[in-house]
């Protein structure tokens, strides 16, 4: 009896959560390809932002204006992104910019994974985060690196209202756990020679929770969020 394969897109079309998953790895290919095309018309040198959703969602080109940051910026975030996926679009994300300075926030996705415990997620991020430096520093040994702490959440954002998929996404994505990660990356940073810099004095409330103003449901931030990123960073600008 012949078997017949199993199409991807007739099961994602058939569960929705599948189709959901589908269509976002859609849009992450897309947006790899419009980053190999643009990388062909951006001027070397300059500087980088790169990472997942944290970096894609910042609005640094529109706030920039606002701040009176003169730096040319490109920003090569893609959301939903992990360091295995960073580490096979290397050129999309990082080199084919040629930058001189480079701010990466990766990591969140990879801690966050609720199918594994957070020690297990912590031990394949910095493996892999420290195979990305490593290949940072033999293509671009001049390019000076900042390594961003990462933001801290706030699980109460959403309140009755959030989702199960959500709490989900907060099983080990807690401040407690993202302290630990942030301490790890700062060990990475000065293994490499690179800079740890933690830009998040004033996102927090009275109880170390991402204030709810700044945030859409809990991890992800609005402009007013990423305003107060940016005026932090203004000085490595």
């Amino acid at each position: 009896m012949e078997n017949k394969q199993e199409n991807p897109m007739e099961k994602a079309m058939t569960n929705p959560m599948e189709f959901f998953k589908a269509m976002g790895k859609r849009d992450q290919m897309d947006k790899v390809n419009r980053f190999r095309i643009l990388n062909q018309t951006v001027k070397k040198g300059e500087t980088l932002f790169t990472g997942s959703s944290l970096m894609e969602q910042f609005p640094i080109n529109e706030l920039a204006q606002d701040f009176d940051v003169k730096t040319i910026i490109y920003n090569r975030g893609i959301g939903g992104f992990t360091t295995d996926d960073m580490l096979k679009y290397m050129d999309e994300q990082i080199f084919g910019t040629e930058p001189s300075r480079i701010f990466i926030n990766i990591g969140t996705n990879d801690i966050g994974m609720p199918t594994n415990t957070f020690e297990e997620n912590l031990t394949h991020m910095l493996t892999n985060y420290r195979e990305i430096l490593t290949q940072i520093k033999e293509r671009l040994p001049k390019a000076e690196v900042y390594m961003m702490a990462y933001y801290p959440v706030n699980e109460n954002a959403a309140g009755e209202d959030a989702s199960e998929y959500l709490k989900y996404m907060f099983i080990n994505r807690t401040n407690e756990n993202i302290h630990k990660a942030n301490a790890e990356v700062e060990k990475l940073a000065k293994e490499f020679g690179y800079h740890y810099i933690d830009v998040n004095e004033g996102l927090c409330d009275e109880t170390g929770r991402l204030k709810k103003e700044f945030t859409i449901e809990g991890i992800h931030m609005y402009a007013n969020g990423y305003c107060v990123v940016l005026e932090n960073m203004k000085k490595y600008l």
